[in-house]
């Protein structure tokens, strides 16, 4: 982002560079809140310098020194919350675009640009990351496998290994330092959009690329749609090209959006994660609850199979809001076989550990009690609605981590 020389910033504690990161610039210019760069195109009376920048920007895919040129080659105010995403994740870069999708859309485009489209995947992955691979819709061609097959797996047309950890919707977790060694010299992309960089650094562990649907967390507040990729400048330079050439642009209402939500991103994380965590211990201890899916590195998210309908425990709730999507200030609750898993075969998604009665639920940040009132209630009524008894029960479900 032009404005301030990044190499003279010290390195900072993680909770202040998500509330500097991006805006180091401001105070020089008398600002306080950045602004809002609505331009779609922008005035340059030098066609000659401005035709040597877009050859630049074509050559490498660089951004182009000197003012904007228009705004599918780029827009100050997204390059902020680039700036600052990438400085979050340890990267050298970061690449927005319109929604997760277009993102992981546009890494698998760069790859197949180059004649590797082949792609080893493991399972779970997001549903509509798992639907995109499975039905090569960009021309990809996926092999699926457990973290101790990654390394058999890999072919000479091999360009991407994909994971996500914790992972969508069961939380389960992988080695991601194993991982990437196992890659050699093949790119791992890391889905990190549950973690968040609050919780894990997936570049310190050897990924090259860090996958956000930024639409959850990094925004925060359900109002916001936007990917990212976090990555090294020569990957992020073919990303910006793919972006140029397809349109999947980020608005710049949704980068100042998603550069505000960053500022709070550690404490809203935190403070959910506390929750989550004492949710699961009660879940874990709940009669109607069968099992129990909570990460060992934390996080705002909470898997449960139950005894009794799922479906009738997402009717029953009150507080708690039943809707797809996560990573908000408020509580969402929903069935992954029905909604977000759906699309994927019914034999791989319950080969993954999605099974019919997992619920999943994104924690937000209202009380703890308030919340456990409503989520005790729906299970009961959906345990005794299906005519279950507790009364047999001889041991708790296990709170697992995975």
């Amino acid at each position: 982002m032009p404005g301030y020389d990044e190499a003279r910033i010290a390195p900072r504690a993680l909770a202040t560079e998500a509330v500097h990161a991006g805006r180091d610039d401001l105070a020089r210019q008398g600002l306080h809140a950045p602004p809002i760069d609505l331009s779609t195109t922008y005035p340059s009376y030098d066609s000659r310098g401005e035709a040597a920048r877009i050859d630049a920007f074509a050559t490498t895919g660089a951004e182009p020194d000197g003012p904007p040129v228009y705004g599918r080659l780029g827009n100050p105010t997204v390059a902020r919350f680039e700036t600052a995403l990438a400085r979050l994740e340890g990267t050298e870069a970061a690449v927005a675009f319109a929604s997760g999708m277009a993102a992981l859309s546009a890494v698998l485009l760069v790859r197949a640009s180059m004649g590797l489209r082949h792609v080893v995947a493991v399972r779970p992955l997001y549903g509509c990351s798992d639907h995109l691979l499975t039905a090569g819709l960009l021309g990809s061609e996926v092999t699926w496998t457990d973290p101790a097959g990654i390394e058999e797996a890999l072919r000479p047309d091999t360009g991407l290994v994909m994971v996500e950890s914790p992972a969508n919707p069961t939380l389960a977790e992988l080695d991601l330092r194993a991982v990437a060694h196992a890659c050699g010299s093949v790119p791992l992309l890391a889905d990190n959009t549950f973690a968040t960089p609050v919780l894990q650094r997936p570049a310190e562990q050897g990924a090259r690329l860090v996958l956000h649907s930024a639409t959850k967390y990094l925004g925060g507040h359900g109002d916001v749609m936007a990917g990212v990729v976090a990555c090294d400048e020569e990957f992020a330079g073919r990303l910006r090209q793919v972006r140029f050439a397809t349109g999947g642009v980020l608005h710049p209402l949704a980068g100042y959006l998603l550069l505000r939500g960053l500022s709070t991103l550690p404490v809203r994380v935190r403070a959910a994660s506390a929750t989550a965590a004492e949710l699961a211990g009660r879940l874990a201890a709940d009669p109607w609850v069968a099992r129990v899916h909570y990460p060992r590195i934390g996080g705002a998210m909470i898997a449960f199979e139950v005894d009794g309908d799922p479906h009738e425990v997402i009717a029953g709730v009150d507080l708690i809001t039943p809707a797809v999507s996560l990573g908000s200030v408020d509580t969402l609750i929903q069935h992954p076989a029905s909604i977000s898993h759906r699309i994927v075969d019914a034999d791989d998604r319950r080969g993954a550990g999605v099974s019919d009665r997992l619920l999943r639920m994104s924690v937000g940040l209202e009380d703890v009690e308030d919340l456990w009132a409503d989520l005790d209630a729906a299970l009961e009524r959906a345990g005794r609605g299906a005519g279950n008894s507790a009364t047999g029960r001889t041991a708790p479900a296990a709170a697992v981590g995975h």
